[in-house]
C-alpha cells in the first residue's frame, strides 16, 4: 500500500483534525510563520488539504493524493499531483519551499531534499515542519502507529537526523522554532512558540541554499 493511500481514502477525516485540535494547529502555524520569508514565489510540498499553505499565502502545492488536492483547491491553492522525490519544475525556480508533516511519509527523504535544493533559487530557503521522534508526541505516535489510520507506515525523525539529511543536500545556516504544548495542563502555561529545539514536539527548521 502506498503511504499516501490513507489520505486518499480518509481525506475528510484528516482535514477535520485541524478543527478538532485548533489550539495545536494554530501554534504549529505560528511556529512555521516565524521562519517564513516574504515571497509569493513559493510552494508547499505535501500540501495536503491546504491547511498550512492557505493561511500562509502559499498559492501552489504538490501532493500525491488527488482527494487532498481537491480540498486544497477549495482553499484557493493551485494543486499539482506529484511527489517530492521528482519535482516537475526547472532548476532555481522558487524563493522558498515549505514541507509540513511531510517528511515522515516520504519514500526517500534524501532525494526529496536534493530535489528541493535543485528547484530553489540561490539564496532560497527550505522550511521543514515535523514531529520530533524524540519528543513525547513523537514517541506516542510511534508506540500507537499500528492503531493509526495515517501514521501506520510513517517514519519519524529526530532533529539531528533531519539536519543531517539537509546538510547532505547542501543546505546551511539553520534556524529552529518549536511549538511547545502539553495536553492536559493550563493552555496559557504550556502553549508557546520558542526558538531552538528540545522542548517542543513540533519542530520547524529552516535551511538556506
Amino acid at each position: 500500500m502506498e503511504k499516501f493511500e490513507p489520505f486518499e481514502n480518509y481525506s475528510q477525516k484528516y482535514d477535520e483534525w485541524f478543527d478538532k485540535n485548533s489550539s495545536i494547529y494554530e501554534l504549529e502555524l505560528q511556529a512555521v510563520k516565524e521562519l517564513l520569508p516574504e515571497s509569493e514565489n513559493s510552494i508547499e510540498i505535501g500540501v495536503g488539504s491546504g491547511r498550512f499553505a492557505a493561511p500562509l499565502g502559499i498559492k501552489l502545492g504538490i501532493d500525491p493524493s488527488k482527494k487532498m488536492g481537491k480540498l486544497a483547491e477549495k482553499r484557493g491553492i493551485k494543486f499539482i499531483e506529484g511527489v517530492a522525490e521528482s519535482l516537475p519544475f526547472p532548476d532555481s525556480h522558487f524563493d522558498f519551499i515549505l514541507m509540513v508533516t511531510t517528511i515522515c511519509f516520504l519514500d526517500n527523504i534524501s532525494k526529496a531534499f536534493k530535489e528541493a535544493y535543485r528547484v530553489l533559487k540561490p539564496g532560497g530557503y527550505l522550511i521543514v515542519g515535523f514531529i520530533n521522534a524524540e519528543s513525547p508526541m513523537g514517541k506516542m505516535y510511534e508506540k500507537n502507529r499500528n492503531e493509526s489510520t495515517f501514521y501506520k507506515d510513517a517514519r519519524f525523525y529526530s532533529v539531528k537526523e533531519v539536519v543531517s539529511y539537509m546538510e547532505k543536500a547542501h543546505f546551511r545556516d539553520f534556524r529552529f522554532k518549536q511549538a511547545v504544548f502539553k495536553v492536559g495542563e493550563k493552555l496559557k502555561d504550556v502553549f508557546s512558540v520558542k526558538d531552538g529545539y528540545g522542548e517542543g514536539s513540533f519542530i520547524v527548521v529552516r535551511g538556506h541554499k
